[in-house]
């Protein structure tokens, strides 16, 4: 399914991490946090960016970076192999990207049983 975000620009690294930080805090505290409790656009893209790498993976990432569309399984899988790379850090910001896409799917799928 192809998704994508409102933001046109990627956050800075330090918005990144503030708001990676508060969205992990308010899940962590939360017994059964909603799906759609996630990152905002320009934090989704910021976290692509940081990530974009001349691998495979990092190529998609660069992608959903730069432009802000992309089919979610290749982002999914893109965001799952760089978990494998990453400090603790990076893989906290990736699991937020990864509840991003998965917010995103959902949304669009009860859009489309409503229609």
């Amino acid at each position: 399914m192809m998704i994508s975000c409102r933001a046109t620009a990627p956050a800075q690294d330090g918005v990144v991490v503030a708001e990676v930080w508060d969205v992990l805090e308010k899940r962590a505290s939360l017994k059964h946090p909603p799906i759609t409790l996630t990152v905002s656009d320009a934090v989704a893209l910021g976290i692509a960016a940081i990530f974009k790498s001349p691998t495979p993976s990092g190529q998609v990432l660069d992608r959903f970076s730069r432009h802000g569309a992309i089919d979610s399984d290749e982002l999914l899988e893109a965001a799952r192999t760089e978990q494998g790379y990453a400090s603790p850090e990076g893989h906290a910001a990736l699991y937020c990207l990864i509840g991003w896409v998965q917010a995103r799917v959902f949304r669009a799928q009860e859009q489309s049983t409503r229609a």
